[in-house]
């Protein structure tokens, strides 16, 4: 069967809502929070030497960059089609390639050629190192994208706080550019002490963040849900974290090759207004929004807000289904979803959140909805009659009911 037919019977089949097999990413300067869900023994599964798989990447089109062991499709989301007993697997990307227009719609696939954005949950026992994801220009110098992101805490994901639940977001309004070159220069001392020269917030489950490109952070020790720009471009600033120091190689992975001694080229990639922005905390936290009236909503059996709403780059919501409740929701766009705690049905699919997932196995939890499908409406339907049903949605850019 060719790469079109499975798509279009899986759209057809699915009423243009596909099927994804998780996409498990590795991270060797991290060490996995075991929140995600896969299996105690399943957490090295690309071996040791890769580092734990701390991420899990969601409706993705964008491979994963981990150095020259990256295997083939690293963080590539698969649709995945089972055909009278016969399972079929075609990559995302693929099928968007094949069948664009009536999985995406025409104004993404007129505007960026596809689907421009993805979004992962990051799970971590300690904090990720001080970085940044390069802006437009620096990024287009090593042939990348630039990667704005957004951060949501689940509960459903946070059973415990696991050892830094906060995080270092910007710079001190006084520091100056000498200053962080000086740590730059001193990476191979040990700490270069670059979080000195920031601040941490603590970090509040069920709330959120905006982090455009050009921001440094170390993101903390909760599991996040992230919307993304489709990218994997970044630059570590901080030489130790948790005590394990980093190679100097995350620090100049992204930057032209003429340029890893250029320490002013280096400093050149931070965002300064961005960075030191007196009121960091007002124009990027994000405490989520109902799309309605709460109590208009309960009525109808669900609650949705608004949970990343800052950027112009992606969107994304948090669906409640209340306990034994129906419901038709449609949205002005298509959208990929992960669902974090229920069960039920999602138009003709069969929805459930694993307990455990074993590295390989499939799932029922992760889904796209095509443009056509979203606009008619999906009913969703939980099938509990004491537990919600909760999922997360992401929009790419351009969502024509975003806040």
């Amino acid at each position: 069967m060719s790469g079109e037919k499975i798509v279009a019977d899986a759209l057809e089949s699915g009423e243009g809502v596909l099927r994804l097999a998780p996409a498990w990413v590795p991270r060797q300067f991290c060490i996995p929070g075991r929140r995600i869900k896969l299996h105690p023994d399943d957490y090295y599964a690309f071996g040791a030497h890769r580092g734990g798989i701390d991420e899990r990447w969601f409706a993705s089109t964008t491979k994963a960059d981990n150095g020259p062991e990256t295997t083939p499709n690293e963080g590539l989301s698969y649709v995945v089609f089972e055909d009278g007993g016969e399972l079929h697997r075609i990559l995302l990307k693929d099928a968007i390639e094949a069948l664009g227009g009536e999985i995406i719609g025409e104004r993404l696939m007129s505007e960026y050629g596809g689907w421009p954005v993805f979004s992962k949950f990051f799970d971590n026992k300690n904090p990720i190192p001080f970085h940044l994801h390069q802006v437009e220009e620096h990024a287009k110098n090593v042939g990348r994208e630039s990667k704005p992101e957004a951060y949501y805490f689940p509960p459903q994901m946070n059973n415990y706080g696991a050892d830094f639940p906060y995080t270092f977001f910007g710079l001190e309004p006084a520091v100056t550019k000498d200053q962080i070159i000086q740590c730059l220069r001193d990476w191979g001392k040990g700490d270069n002490h670059i979080t000195d020269l920031s601040r941490a917030y603590r970090l509040r489950v069920g709330t959120g963040w905006d982090v455009p490109a050009g921001i440094l952070h170390a993101p903390g020790s909760l599991c996040t849900y992230e919307p993304q720009y489709a990218s994997d471009v970044f630059a570590m600033f901080q030489s130790m974290v948790a005590d394990m120091p980093l190679s100097r190689e995350l620090l100049v992975k992204d930057v032209p090759g003429d340029k890893h001694q250029d320490f002013d080229y280096i400093a050149s990639m931070i965002d300064w207004e961005l960075n030191t922005d007196p009121n960091f905390f007002e124009n990027r936290f994000m405490e989520p929004r109902p799309v309605r009236p709460v109590e208009e909503m309960k009525e109808a059996g669900y609650i949705e807000r608004w949970i990343a709403y800052r950027s112009k780059d992606f969107s994304a919501k948090e669906l409640v289904v209340l306990p034994g409740c129906t419901v038709t929701i449609s949205d002005s766009a298509c959208y990929g979803f992960i669902l974090v705690q229920g069960y039920g049905t999602f138009g003709k699919r069969k929805i459930e959140t694993p307990a455990l997932i074993r590295f390989g196995e499939l799932t029922n939890d992760e889904f796209f909805v095509s443009e056509k499908a979203a606009k008619s409406g999906i009913t969703i339907k939980n099938l509990s009659g004491t537990e919600p049903l909760v999922m997360l949605k992401l929009f790419g850019p351009g969502n024509p009911e975003s806040v």
